[in-house]
Parts: C-alpha cells; structure tokens; sequence
C-alpha cells in the first residue's frame, strides 16, 4: 500500500508541475484543493531553474561549487565559443577573486584566490587578452590593494554584484530552457518514442523475412541458372535433356509440385509461358483523388482563422505537388481552375487572390509557395496569367521581401516559370525586373543556390527578348561586367544561363563594342581553359557572336509561341514547412477529406502533347526560355 501512495503522490506531482509549466494555474490550485480535501499529498513541485540559480550564485562565495554546476550545466562548445558566454564566465572569476575583498576581509583567502585567477588568465582567459573590454583585469594580479585602485573602483560597488547575477540569469534562462521540460511531457514522449521503436522493429522483422526469402530464392535462381548453362553446353555435345529433367527444374522454380507436373513438356515454350505469368505485374490504373466542396474552400480561406488558411493552403498544394504526375495530378489542377481556386474571376470584395496581401507573413509565404506550385505545371501558368494583379504583387514580394524571405524565393521562382511565356516576358521587361535581377546578381555570394539559379535563369529568359535586349543596352557595362562576374562563380549550374544571356545580347552592336572595349574575348578564353567540352563549345559560338558583323536585334526576334509546354514540379517544393500540425490537428489530404469533401469536382483531360523539341545543339548557348529544372533534366 504504501508503495501505490508513494506512486500515486509522485503522479499527482508530477501533473502538478506539467499544469503550472503550461499555466494552468486555476487548474492547479483547483488540484491541489481537491488532493488537500481527499488527503492526498502532492510533493511540492521545485522550480528546477531557481534552484540552479539559487546554487550557481551562493551568497558564501564558493568558487569550486559553482565552476562545476558551471561546468555540469553549460555546453562544453558554448563556453569555447560563444562570446556572450566566455564574457560572462571571465566576469564570474573576477566576481569569485574579490569576494573575500568585500564580505569577509580575508586577505589570506584574497592570495589564494588572486592566484587561481593568475592560472585562469594565463590558460583558458588568454581569448580575451586582445579585448579592450577586459585588458585592464590582467593587471589585478599585480595591484597590492584593488579597492582603491581606480581601475577596479566599479568591481566594489553596490549595483556591480546584482548586475552581474542578472547576466547570469539570463544566460542560464537560455541555455536551460530545453532541460526545464516536465516530467509528465517526458514521460510521453519517451512512451511514444518506445511504440514508434516497436512499430519499427516490427517492420524491421517483416522486411528481414523478406529479405531472407528473397536471398534464398536468388541463391536458388542462380544454382538453376549453372545446370541450365551445363545442359546447354551438353547439347553441343549432343546430349539430350529429358523432360523428367526439366520437371525437376520447373519444381525447383515454381515450388510447388502440381505445377510442374501440370507443364505440357512436349508442347514448346508451356513452360515460359508459365514463368512469365508468374510474375506479378502492377496495377496501371491510378485512382483519381476525392472531389472537394471548393465553395466552402474559397470562403475558409477567406474567412477562417490564420491558422486555418495556412493549413488549407498547404493542404491544396500537397494535393498538387504529391499527386501522381499524369492523369491524377492533371484532374486536381484541372479541378483547382475550373472552379478558380485562386478567385480571378469573382466579384467578391473579398478573393482568396487577395491573400498575397494579407498582414501574417506566413499566410503571405503559403500563398507564394502555392503560386509556385501552380506556375510548375502548364496550365497552371496559363491560369496564372489570366491575372495581372498576380504578377504586380509576385514582383512587389521580390523588391520588398527580404533576402533570406521564403516568400520572396517563391515569388522569384514563380515568375522564372512564368517567363516561359511571353505575354508574362514583355510585362517583366516593362516593369524593370532585368535592372532589378542584374542589381541582385551583382552580389552573387549572397544569394542562396536556389534564389542563383532562378534570377540568372530568369535574366537570360528576358534577354532573349527584343526589349530585353534593348533594356540590357541601355547599361551594357554594367550587365556585362555582371555577367562575366557569374562565369566564374562556383555554382556551375547557373553557367549555361549566363552562356545564354551573353549570347543574347551580343548581338546588340552597342554591346558588342562594350564587351570588345573590355576585352570580353581574353576574358572568355580564360574560362574556356576548364574541362568542360559542351562549355567549352558554348564559350566559342558566344566568341563567334561577339567578333560577328552587323546585325540588328530586330532580325533576332522571334514570333513563335510560347515555350509553354514544361513541367517545372520540383521534388524540394514542399521544403522547410514552417506550418506543422498540433496534436490532434487535421492536416493534408485527411483536413480536405475530413472537412471539405465535395461532390463530383474531378475534372478529367486527355494527355498533354510532348514537349517541344530542342530547337538548338547542345553545343551552342541556349537560345530558348527554359527553367533550371528543365536544363537539369536534359542537361
């Protein structure tokens, strides 16, 4: 009995301490009221953080019990490289030097100490020795009396110890955060963690049989293979094989006796025949995912909390971008623009389009990221250009979001995808996104891969334009100067859209005499040195263009149609999901299935046409709108 009441007066505590780390004070009290009435004892829950300051900072001074709780509790990395914290840990032993200075007067103790101070300036403190900040304390050692030296004059005032214990404090509060964690919540997790090991033991022990059985079969394929080699050699000396020889075989492939017996010997090709049957074939035919309630959608992506549009519009594009590419991710995005998911069309005042507005920057990022995953497919694009707001908020994104923005890599890589057609290439020319990208690129060392790849991939898209390669010649040194800069980053995915970009705009004269000025040729020849043959050829048609004759832009500008016909869905579209599910919380395919289901909103379509064949070698610079992950691919 007495061992329940112990186990239940730790739960009950332990419950406690959960209600008060979630602040669930009312609860609590309420807890503790009914245990008092019940004559139940709850075991006071200590405030593990306090009790670490309490002991960390004795008001008695003891330097070694507080330089091992130091030692204990701090990361061996932080106090090797954290500044704020080597800072600290140089004011605590200066704190733990005077002490007997200023509460006990113990000069004795002072020496001894002054000397552990002398060993720690001379070892782990040499770090700060370059500080300005700390110079003036490796002369304490030396100084007869630090009271009443002026250098030393703040260690002994009144406000210096308690300003020094709120540094620490906040110090601890920090690197203490993760272990104040309750013990109920430990429990559960370290419970959830065995039932996922079992689960994964589990499936560990399934695909261990699996693999036995396949090795096995695989041993035993291989021994059948060497007889059925010694009989064909046999045969060349004129040996028949008899049919009892391969029943025997056929036994040992099938594994099962009444099998091989029912194999017609005497009837050629029965017994292949059999074989090839016998390997199970996948089901072609993929299910078309559950319709949706796009009405009832639309308005809670409207109205609905900020949480709810967030998880609505991760939910819509995982629908997209996890379906399987073919006829069932073509019958959601087909579903998604039927019933304008987007609201380009609606006289609501009031859109969903107008969440790209909206004042939460997550909300703000899933909207981008949902565009991107609609500008990825075709007719996506085609829908996506139906709207010109779009197309001004996606540029705002680019100018006013941040470098390091989510929103604004989404933006930038929505309209690279964009810019595969031309209605969408000459908006962008007009709105001054070449000077913008070529401004950005000037700081290529700053830009993440992705954000590269696309701003240089979307530049050389707009200069394969006519305008574009007027807007290029109004700053021709400025962009070439950026460009040849590019050449040499080391991020070499980005080098056959600079290929492509140079040799766009070389044939505009004013450029080209810009580039000759700048001995671009010498320049060229320098980057043409590395092993890269395809590169290498590239570099020697933009050589060809630059030295060229006369030759208006004009006659350069194209009138086909649009280079529409990609599919630009990357794998990484759904990366660092900043939205994540609380417990319980419905999200995904299960959110749209539980809550939003509909009736009959598939939307069937017959296959796409292939993609346009390549117009240009594969030696020569690109002379195409394409994407990175399109070059990828071909490339």
């Amino acid at each position: 009995m007495g061992d329940l009441s112990a186990s239940e007066a730790h739960l009950l505590g332990m419950i406690k301490e959960y209600l008060i780390f979630g602040e669930f004070e009312e609860t609590a009290r309420q807890l503790e009221k009914e245990c008092e009435n019940k004559g139940k004892a709850i075991p006071k829950v200590p405030d593990k953080l306090r009790i670490k300051l309490d002991r960390c900072f004795p008001r008695h001074g003891d330097h070694k019990v507080f330089f091992e709780l130091w030692a204990q509790h701090i990361p061996a990395d932080m106090r090797e490289s954290d500044p704020v914290v080597q800072k600290l840990e140089f004011y605590l032993h200066i704190h733990f030097t005077i002490y007997p200075l200023k509460f006990s007067a113990n000069r004795a103790e002072f020496d001894e100490r002054i000397m552990l101070f002398k060993n720690y300036l001379e070892t782990k403190g040499a770090a700060l020795s370059q500080s300005a900040e700390f110079l003036p304390f490796y002369a304490l050692p030396f100084v007869p009396n630090p009271t009443i030296h002026p250098s030393f004059k703040m260690l002994f005032q009144d406000s210096w110890m308690p300003d020094l214990k709120e540094k620490l404090e906040k110090c601890l509060s920090t690197t203490l955060e993760a272990s104040n964690a309750p013990r109920l919540f430990t429990l559960y997790v370290s419970l959830q963690m065995q039932v996922q090991l079992a689960e994964m033991e589990m499936k560990a022990s399934s695909y261990m049989r699996k693999f036995s059985k396949t090795q096995a079969d695989y041993h035993n394929l291989i021994g059948v293979t060497a007889e059925l080699v010694d009989s064909l050699e046999a045969t060349i000396s004129g040996k028949m094989i008899s049919p009892e020889y391969l029943q025997g075989v056929c036994v040992r492939l099938f594994g099962n006796q009444s099998v091989a017996q029912s194999i017609d010997f005497i009837r050629p090709g029965t017994a292949s025949s059999m074989l090839r049957a016998s390997i199970p074939t996948l089901a072609k035919d993929v299910p078309l995912l559950p319709s949706l309630d796009y009405e009832k959608l639309k308005t809670d992506l409207i109205n609905g909390s900020d949480r709810r549009k967030v998880a609505l519009l991760q939910a819509l594009r995982w629908r997209l971008t996890r379906s399987i590419r073919g006829e069932q991710r073509d019958s959601v995005l087909q579903a998604f623009i039927s019933y304008d998911l987007l609201e380009f069309s609606s006289s609501r005042q009031k859109t969903v389009l107008q969440l790209m507005e909206y004042k939460d920057d997550v909300v703000r990022q899933y909207m981008a990221r949902m565009i991107n995953a609609f500008a990825s497919l075709p007719d996506g694009r085609s829908y996506l250009s139906q709207s010109p707001l779009l197309l001004r908020n996606l540029l705002y994104y680019l100018k006013k979001e941040g470098k390091d923005s989510v929103t604004r890599e989404n933006a930038l890589v929505a309209l690279q995808k964009l810019s595969l057609r031309r209605a969408q290439q000459s908006a962008m020319i007009r709105d001054g996104v070449i000077g913008w990208l070529v401004d950005e690129l000037q700081d290529s060392d700053c830009l993440s891969d992705i954000t590269l790849n696309y701003a240089v991939a979307l530049l050389m898209n707009l200069c394969l334009r006519t305008q574009g390669k007027r807007k290029c010649a109004e700053n021709p040194k400025h962009v070439l100067k950026v460009l040849t800069d590019l050449l040499g980053h080391e991020n070499h995915e980005i080098r056959p859209f600079v290929n492509g970009a140079l040799y766009s705009i070389l044939c505009v004269p004013t450029v080209r005499d810009e580039a000759r000025e700048m001995s671009m040729e010498e320049i060229l020849h320098c980057y043409s040195k590395e092993e890269n043959p395809e590169l290498n050829r590239q570099i020697e048609f933009i050589i060809k263009q630059l030295n060229s004759g006369e030759v208006t832009e004009d006659e350069r500008e194209s009138d086909d149609e649009d280079d529409d016909d990609e599919d630009a869905m990357e794998a990484d579209l759904d990366k660092e999901e900043v939205f994540q599910p609380q417990l319980n919380e419905l999200s995904g395919e299960a959110l749209l299935t539980t809550e939003y289901l509909g009736i009959m909103t598939n939307m069937g379509r017959g296959k796409r046409k292939s993609g346009l064949p390549s117009r240009h070698s594969v030696d020569e610079p690109l002379q195409r709108p394409a994407t990175p992950s399109s070059h990828r691919n071909t490339g």
